[in-house]
Order: C-alpha cells, then structure tokens, then sequence
C-alpha cells in the first residue's frame, strides 16, 4: 500500500507559488512557512486532498504581520480600555506612516546637527496649553507621575495627598502603590469623604516634596463630602501637583466636572500631568506641563530616558493636536438625532428575519473620565444572540447585552463603519440560515 504521506507536496515545492512567494514578502517567511506546514499536516491526516495544500495554505494566510485586530466599538464606551482607548484621526495615521521609515525626529535639517526630539508635538501641545511655562512628554500618565514622584520626592521625602484620592487606576494598579515604588514616603490626610486645608497644613514639614491632588478616575463619591482646591493648595507654600487623569486640556462644556490643564495651571498648579490617549484623543502618551524650570528638570533627569516615548507616538500626538477633530472629540459633540438618521438606515439594511429596532441609549466616557455623565446615544437592537458571532466574525463587532438584547450603540462608531457594521450582522444571519 502506498504511503499517503509520499503524496503530500514538499514544502519548496509549495511555497514556490506565486501567491505565498508574494506573502512572503508582505509576511514574512515564519508565518507563511507556518500557513503551509498546517495545510500539509491537513493532508497527512486525509483531510484535504495533496492538490488543494497551496490553496488551503493561501486561504489561511493573516492579512497582516500581527495578531491584533481592527474592531467595530459599538458598545457606546467612547474611551474603551480594552479596545486600545482612544482611536485616532485619519491625520494621526498618517502621521505615523510618515514617522515608520526615517525622519528629522532628533535632526535639525537647517544646520545637521541634533535637534531637539519631538519638537513639533512639544510645540503643539504647548499651542493648545498657552498656561504652562513648559511641557514634556513620557510614555503614558502613570509615567508621568512616576516621573514626577521619583525626582521631587528623591531621598524618602513625602508627598501629601488626600485619602479619598488614594485611587486604583486600573488592572489591579493604585496610585499609593505607584509612588511608593519610586521612593516616595505618603502622608494621607483627611477621611474617605471629606479633607479640608488645615488637614494639609498639618501634614507639611521640612521633608514635604509637594502636595499631589489625584482626580478620582471612574467612580464619584457624593454626600456628605468636603475637598480642597487647587487655588487653596497653592496657598501652603508647597509645590502643587495635579494628576488630572484624562487628558482634557481646557473645559469642556458636555464635561463640567471634568478636570482640565488649563484651569489647574491658572488656579495655581506648579505641575499637571496627564494621559493623551483619553479625552485628548491621540496616542498612549504621558504629559506634563507646568513651571519652567520643574519641567526643564524633570526632562533633563536620568530616569525620563527610561521613559521615553517613540517617534511614531511623537507623530501621532502632533497630528491630534494641530489637525482635524479627532474621534473621541467627534463623539462627545455627536447629536442623537445624527445617530438616529443613521441608526435607521443601518436597521433598514439588515435582514428582517432578525427584528433589528431603533432605541434610545445612553454612552459614557470611558477610560475613567467623567463616571457621572451619560451621554445620549441611539442603538440597534437585537438578538442577543448575536453577541458571540460578531465578536468572532471575520470584522468583530462588539456591543453590549442589555436585558436579553444586544444594542450596537452608535456614539463610538464612526459613519464610515455603518456599512461595515451592516456587512457583519448580514453575515452572521446568513451563517444562521446555514
């Protein structure tokens, strides 16, 4: 009896199809290679005949080197932590298209010599926070208040901060536990709910770095409460630190209570810094904006080489700050009557069979910006069961189950979405009716 194993293509032989030779290029040799090994495995084991291993092993190929996804955010979570936060403007992908290959990111090209890196996003977001004496720009904002912590309060000296600001910031990660690990020495003061100026006054001595208030990202505690401004902070005669989380650089007027840069510079803050891929919109990003000279240090200290960001952060960040509105800006000042029309047409397109209705629905921020805001928005609702296939579909689609319904909120989903969002629910059906 022959030997089914003999019958099985040899791998030159397979990868000298014009159609993996050009993957190859566009992939890489590791993941083709691995594409028809799998497809040769397939006919060892009688599953696909000898002459169908090359198209097998095509039709298998990623369409990109990386296993990362685009996903459709329908879930009306404007900043989706676990949907890469903010997405970004067209100009921002362009702009780190330009920044993959070689660029002046460090050049100045008037004279040849070095320059200083990331100029044009340093100069851009200073346009947008004319406030601060200066700015820099680190990996993301726990870096910049790891920055902060480790230069100022270097040597075990203390940093006074609110008890009720003493907050998790994500995954498991908490403030306290962030500016321990670069040294600091903590001195709470006031209760859970309530902190006045003399509770500050008190905790200040010789060994005080600064006084740090931490805007308290995704929850709000209301009651019986008391706080304390920056204006009245800036009054004990210590440096004044703000953690505003999110990235908003002015106020914003659907965003009331949001903290911004601006109004913390101009109440007196000596230091703001700031996450840039929340409300701002852009890229993961760590600003820090403030007095001159504490900026000039901060930027000069051994320790931000460590937390340096790339060009293509740099890149993207400019873009947000000097071009068009980005998404995340797009979709706070989105009206639901817009969505609506839209909501409508999406509905209209889809498969009767499945009941899809228009309903009102309410969005949030997201990314532990304003926890307290709803903000009005129109779904599509339908069968949830439905959920699981569009997150697994060949364009994943992900929304949200609400009392038995799966609602596609359209607040975070660009219109340029709707007909791919219209072709992965036809989809789904259609592998229903199979």
């Amino acid at each position: 009896m022959p030997d089914p194993r003999r019958e099985v293509p040899r791998t030159d032989q397979v990868l000298a199809d014009p159609r993996l030779r050009e993957a190859t290029g566009r992939l890489g040799a590791g993941l083709v290679k691995q594409a028809v090994v799998a497809a040769q495995q397939r006919c060892r084991d009688g599953e696909i005949e000898p002459a169908a291993v090359v198209d097998v092993a095509v039709a298998s190929l990623p369409m990109r080197a990386t296993t990362m996804r685009r996903v459709v955010n329908a879930t009306g979570v404007v900043v989706h932590t676990n949907l890469g936060r903010a997405p970004l403007s067209r100009a921002a992908v362009d702009a780190v298209t330009t920044a993959a290959g070689a660029t002046d990111v460090e050049l100045d090209l008037a004279t040849g010599r070095r320059g200083r890196r990331g100029r044009g996003a340093l100069e851009a977001l200073a346009a947008r926070v004319p406030d601060a004496g200066a700015v820099h720009v680190v990996n993301n904002g726990a870096a910049a208040l790891a920055l902060v912590t480790r230069v100022l309060a270097r040597g075990g000296r203390s940093v006074v901060i609110a008890r009720g600001e003493l907050v998790e910031i994500g995954d498991g990660f908490r403030i306290p536990e962030l500016l321990e690990s670069v040294g600091a020495r903590l001195r709470e003061v006031g209760t859970t709910n309530r902190v006045r100026p003399s509770d500050y006054a008190a905790a200040i001595g010789d060994d005080t770095a600064f006084v740090l208030k931490v805007h308290p990202s995704n929850f709000t505690v209301s009651g019986f409460t008391s706080s304390v401004s920056v204006r009245e902070l800036k009054e004990l005669g210590v440096p004044v630190v703000v953690d505003i989380g999110s990235g908003l650089l002015s106020p914003h007027p659907r965003l009331p209570n949001e903290p911004d840069a601006t109004t913390a510079l101009r109440a007196g803050a000596d230091l703001v810094t700031a996450s840039g891929d929340k409300l701002l919109g852009g890229p993961q990003a760590g600003l820090l904006l403030g007095e001159a000279g504490l900026v000039e240090r901060l930027r000069r200290d051994p320790f931000a080489r460590a937390l340096r960001v790339d060009k293509l952060t740099l890149a993207a960040l400019e873009a947000t700050l000097t071009g068009p509105m980005p998404p995340v800006t797009a979709a706070l000042a989105v009206r639901p009557e817009d969505l609506r029309v839209r909501a409508r047409a999406i509905c209209a397109a889809l498969p009767p069979v499945l009941e899809p209705v228009v309903v009102d629905s309410g969005g949030v921020v997201g990314g532990g910006g304003a926890p307290d805001v709803i903000l009005p928005s129109v779904a599509i609702s339908l069968p949830d069961r439905l959920a699981g296939p569009l997150r697994l579909g060949e364009l994943p689609v992900v929304g949200r189950v609400e009392r038995g319904r799966l609602l596609l909120d359209l607040l975070a989903v660009d219109p340029e979405e709707d007909d791919d969002l219209i072709d992965a629910v036809v989809r789904v059906a259609r592998s229903e009716e199979r």
